[in-house]
């Protein structure tokens, strides 16, 4: 009887995950997987998962967690009561080394199908090769990008062709160098002391990127525009 109510339970959630619409269809998963229908809730997607129990909920770090594979990903699905989502970064990591995406909170189990969603979304804000777990909220202009691929290659074509036509290592350099400036805040100095190169050096490179472009760094619209080109390149590129 009780491996019968686990897979009842399973199969509630499931629905839930899938966004389903039915009378009654959280109550009967709460009832099922004995979680409360109503609370604070996040879904997060791992590319990997890491084991553990499949779809009983568990309790660790003061949080309650229920586990299913879905193909070749993992979904967590947390009861946060009343603990603060940043949290589950570090504790998910403890299970796996990612790539995987966490949703914003929702409220409540009928909420679940969003929430899945959008972890899907940050999920793909991961580049290839890349591990880590990323909250949808950090990765919000790059979740806008790769949520709308067709518009995301033409943004790439349109703002770094000329980049893209370049040699391979040639190319790959050129974007170390905009991603290092960025990272640093637009701090040439801190940016070549990260790629082991003079000041000098980043400038005239960044100088030659805004000359193939066409765009200027120095202008906000400008520079929103490469950055979000660059995220897209990075998410359909495999890393240099």
């Amino acid at each position: 009887m009780r491996g019968r109510s686990d897979e009842r339970g399973r199969v509630l959630l499931d629905a839930l995950l899938e966004g389903r619409q039915e009378p009654d269809l959280a109550a009967r998963a709460a009832s099922g997987l004995g979680l409360p229908e109503q609370g604070r809730y996040a879904v997060a997607v791992l590319r990997e998962g890491g084991g553990g129990p499949p779809g009983t909920a568990v309790e660790s770090d003061g949080l309650r967690f229920v586990r299913r594979r879905r193909g070749d990903r993992e979904i967590v699905v947390v009861a946060l009561g009343d603990r603060d989502p940043a949290v589950l970064t570090g504790l998910l990591a403890r299970w796996c080394r990612g790539p995987g995406g966490i949703g914003p909170v929702v409220d409540g189990l009928a909420g679940l199908g969003a929430a899945r969603r959008l972890a899907e979304v940050a999920l793909l804000t991961c580049p290839p090769g890349t591990t880590g777990i990323v909250r949808l909220e950090e990765r919000l202009p790059t979740a806008l990008v790769v949520s709308q691929p067709e518009l995301s290659a033409l943004l790439v074509a349109e703002v770094l062709g000329p980049l893209l036509a370049l040699d391979p290592a040639d190319r790959a350099l050129l974007v170390r160098t905009l991603d290092a400036w960025l990272e640093c805040g637009g701090s040439a100095g801190r940016a070549a002391g990260r790629l082991y190169c003079h000041r000098n050096t980043v400038l005239n490179r960044l100088r030659r990127l805004e000359r193939l472009t066409s765009r200027s760094l120095s202008r906000p619209r400008e520079m929103a525009e490469m950055t979000l080109a660059l995220d897209a390149f990075r998410l359909t590129t495999a890393p240099p």
